[in-house]
């Protein structure tokens, strides 16, 4: 299931600031790293087209789309979707997490904070309903998460191969594998989720 960024702005405002701020950060993290588009493209898997529309914020990409640019590029989405950090003490509000992936059955997850150290470094809140689940792309090789359930169970896919994480256990994967979080109890499955990815060489 794929939502684009108007799915995370809470009205338009807030999405014209999403689109301009992750076209401001494309632009400046391919020059950090000396990508060209053509590149770009190839290392995110994404078109030249879609990269010319991104950077020039004529378009709301796709979560999916969003985390392969930031992988290629190796930075954290909140780094793109803020390249300009402020102080190295940096404190987000609760009402400045950014939910980036929503059901109408009520499940989510939700960008607590990122920052660089030195590759990208995410904390997720999730929160999947009964019988939902959401996968996720191979990430780049030498990436961990750390995942700690904290009400329901987690039925997490790595490779094909399903894993029942309970309440109050906690899991550490290689997520350089296709992987799906799943619930498929009859509560909802709550979780807090660290993402290490290693930086672009």
């Amino acid at each position: 299931m794929h939502y684009a960024l108007r799915n995370i702005g809470r009205n338009v405002s807030d999405l014209d600031l999403l689109t301009q701020s992750l076209a401001r950060s494309v632009k400046h993290w391919r020059a950090v790293r000396g990508f060209t588009l053509d590149v770009l493209a190839a290392r995110a898997g994404v078109s030249r087209g879609m990269l010319i529309q991104i950077e020039q914020a004529r378009t709301n990409p796709s979560l999916g789309t969003v985390v392969k640019i930031g992988d290629a590029l190796g930075v954290s989405i909140t780094t793109l979707l803020d390249y300009e950090q402020g102080p190295r003490v940096r404190i987000v509000p609760p009402e400045q997490a950014v939910r980036l992936w929503h059901t109408e059955a009520g499940s989510y997850n939700r960008l607590l904070a990122g920052t660089e150290a030195p590759g990208p470094l995410e904390m997720w809140d999730w929160r999947l309903m009964p019988g939902e689940s959401s996968a996720s792309d191979p990430h780049p090789a030498g990436t961990i998460e750390l995942l700690h359930v904290t009400a329901g169970e987690l039925t997490l896919t790595v490779d094909g191969v399903d894993h029942r994480v309970p309440a109050g256990a906690s899991v550490s994967f290689e997520a350089n594998l296709p992987h799906t979080y799943g619930n498929t109890g009859e509560v909802p499955m709550e979780m807090m989720m660290a993402v290490s990815v290693p930086p672009v060489t």
